[in-house]
């Protein structure tokens, strides 16, 4: 997401249209792999947009001249999304619970292994070390949480390949409430606001955005659980809709916030160029790599303790 959209309300006019394309696209491909019910076809986006992330964040990194070792990122983060997805496949009943922990490990190890054979140059030693790290805990790990959000629900991968109808629905739900968010802040921003939110990270969210934010993210949360309440049933009640469409708004806010911090430190506006007027990958999950985590440990924790 742009943080700082074109002043002339021509290019403003050009930049929505070219978003409005590109969510449409989206949502149509959502849509496609929701009604296939393939597990291979929802862990191709997921792995495709991941991969895609992942490589956009090293080479924002190698452009603002941080030293990071990419290959090594890059290759981690295909291993770990490979054997995650592989596990999914086979019907979720072979990964180790310690799979991540290891993963970190790996992350910060390698990093260190390798920084051995180089001088030491300050904090620049450290940093290296800490952008991998970053790298594949961000977005890697995080991110693939909408993956793990999926099979966790009741029924999700009880015939090995498939999604069950609990699984798409929960995965149609965080996607909804989370880019709702989204859409939500954008839209109100555009068009009411006023008032700056957090201008020194990114000047172009206000207040007005951010309760718009909140309005449409309810609207969706509530939305489809009053459409589909046998699909989510797992969500017990209106109180934990409700308060999960909240939770996760804030932390969609949140999300996007953190990669215009990320952004603005190594003077980049855009991850990339895959989606018109949207960006990059990156731009595209930052949000759902905050709100597909708290959802799951909501659902494992207090909705689904024996999950």
């Amino acid at each position: 997401m742009a943080d700082n959209p074109p002043p002339p309300a021509q290019s403003k006019a050009l930049v929505f249209a070219r978003r409005s394309a590109s969510t449409l696209f989206l949502w149509g491909l959502v849509t496609a792999i929701f009604v296939s019910h393939q597990a291979w076809a929802m862990l191709a986006l997921i792995g495709f947009l991941t991969m895609v992330a992942t490589v956009e964040y090293f080479k924002m990194m190698r452009a603002a001249g941080v030293k990071c070792f990419s290959c090594c990122g890059i290759t981690l983060a295909a291993i770990y999304s490979g054997i995650l997805y592989w596990h999914f496949q086979q019907g979720g009943k072979s990964l180790h619970r310690d799979i991540d922990t290891f993963f970190v490990f790996l992350a910060a190890g390698i990093p260190f292994t390798l920084q051995l054979r180089q001088p030491i140059r300050g904090l620049e030693t450290l940093q290296t070390v800490a952008v991998n790290l970053l790298g594949f805990v961000y977005i890697a790990l995080l991110f693939n949480f909408s993956a793990r959000v999926t099979f966790l629900a009741p029924g999700a991968n009880a015939v090995p390949g498939m999604v069950g109808n609990s699984g798409s629905f929960l995965l149609l739900w965080l996607l909804a409430v989370t880019k709702f968010t989204d859409m939500g802040a954008y839209i109100v921003g555009s068009m009411i606001g006023r008032h700056k939110m957090i201008p020194h990270v990114s000047p172009g969210k206000t207040w007005e955005g951010f309760g718009g934010a909140l309005l449409f993210s309810q609207l969706a949360a509530c939305g489809l659980y009053a459409l589909f309440p046998q699909h989510l049933g797992f969500f017990k009640s209106w109180g934990h809709v409700v308060f999960l469409g909240f939770l996760l708004s804030i932390l969609a806010v949140i999300g996007d916030l953190a990669e215009s911090v990320l952004k603005r430190s190594i003077n980049a506006k855009d991850s990339g160029r895959m989606l018109p007027g949207i960006g990059g990958s990156l731009d595209l999950i930052d949000s759902i790599c905050f709100t597909a985590p708290a959802l799951y440990f909501y659902l494992k924790w207090v909705l689904l303790p024996a999950a």
